[in-house]
């Protein structure tokens, strides 16, 4: 191995790492500043939908031939806005009704 590919691997390595180590922390505030039961709950399992998910796109990606590896952005660049608004819609709408009940 030369010198420019063992610094490809650890830049790799290094910078999935860090953004692993940036996923788990965004998730792990993301459920700790809720402010209710139903609302905890909630980011729990969103949470946990787009940990699944995003790690099935990555698996899709690496594994697919590169000739269809384009073909999993487009559900992707689709499902991850749409699923962002709905899931901060349905949040927002469970903080008020926690609001409204206590």
């Amino acid at each position: 191995m030369s010198t420019g590919e063992i610094v490809g691997w650890v830049g790799g390595i290094v910078g999935s790492l860090i953004g692993f180590a940036g996923a788990l922390v965004g998730t792990y505030y993301s459920v700790k500043r809720t402010n209710g039961p139903r609302e905890r709950a909630f980011m729990l399992r969103a949470a946990g939908v787009c940990w699944v998910a995003i790690l099935l796109f990555l698996g899709l990606l690496l594994s697919l031939p590169t000739s269809y590896r384009w073909v999993m952005w487009i559900p992707y660049s689709i499902a991850l806005p749409v699923g962002i608004i709905c899931g901060n819609r349905r949040q927002q709408a469970i903080r008020q009704a926690e609001a409204q009940g206590q």
